[in-house]
């Protein structure tokens, strides 16, 4: 590990930082190479694996669930689980299945404008045809009121085909709207199947390690000398530890607890790199 603060540099598996002006948050996101991290900090180390999310920190205030924390250590340790052939293909079928939202709206507006339109001009048609009659009937000249009708007849023409193309997308819409909708629900229902696969392989992978993270427990430095008996309520920096020491970490564990007497003595036992805040 590289540790750069503003202008000093310190190198080595275990590096004392106490005297630094750093936090752990601030060292955490330099190792995670994350956007919160200050400028003048950085940290040239292996990229984090998946129990570093767990316990990449570890303080006085540190609070973990050893369950899903020991899953994520069997997985940095290459660790299978049964369900893992049919959670990558239930993830496959989700990647597949991303329905586009489909509305309707601009279609229904449409068809109720168009029909609207035929309706006046229907209207309008019967008027004229009134009006020429009754001028013919008269014996009066019924030229323009002809032309007019002729004009109105055609204007309903194109007015009746656009209403039914407008209807025609909405049909479309309108089952569109409905093959996105039976796929948002094949999709909940996919969703709800993976969490539960996931959920069982958490358990499966947990499990694995169990007997571990007890061994552990006992390890720790200020820790219980025998297994208590519900060890996954084990006082939490001690529960921390017991998972950090079974998983594979190569990313630096950042420590700011006093379970130990040195950067180096916290890297051995961990079998970890590590930076003492």
């Amino acid at each position: 590990m590289r540790l750069v603060v503003g202008d000093t540099e310190r190198v080595g598996r275990a590096v004392d930082g106490d005297d630094l002006e750093l936090s752990p948050a601030a060292a955490l996101a330099a190792i995670r190479d994350d956007e919160s991290a200050p400028p003048t900090v950085s940290v040239d180390a292996p990229a984090p694996g998946p129990a570093h999310e767990f316990v990449g920190h570890v303080g006085s205030a540190t609070t973990v669930d050893p369950r899903p924390a020991l899953a994520a250590a069997a997985r940095s340790r290459g660790l299978p689980a049964p369900q893992d052939e049919r959670i990558a293909t239930l993830r496959e079928r989700l990647a597949a299945l991303d329905p586009a939202p489909v509305s309707t709206r601009e279609t229904r507006r449409a068809v109720a404008e168009a029909g609207e339109a035929v309706d006046r001009l229907r209207e309008r048609v019967a008027e004229l045809r009134g009006r020429v009659r009754a001028l013919e009937a008269e014996g009066l000249d019924a030229t323009a009121a002809r032309a007019d009708l002729s004009d109105a007849v055609r204007e309903l023409s194109t007015v009746e085909t656009e209403r039914v193309a407008a209807r025609e997308r909405l049909d479309r819409a309108t089952a569109a709207a409905r093959e996105a909708r039976d796929d948002r629900e094949r999709r909940l229902r996919l969703e709800d199947r993976l969490a539960n696969r996931e959920r069982e392989a958490r358990a499966h992978l947990a499990d694995r390690l169990t007997d571990e993270y007890e061994t552990a427990l006992t390890a720790v430095p200020g820790g219980p000398a025998t297994v208590p008996a519900a060890p996954f309520d084990a006082e939490p920096v001690t529960a921390a530890l017991a998972v950090a020491r079974v998983a594979d970490l190569a990313a630096p564990v950042v420590l700011s607890c006093d379970r130990f007497r040195s950067p180096s003595r916290a890297a051995d036992w961990l079998d970890a790199p590590v930076l003492a805040l």
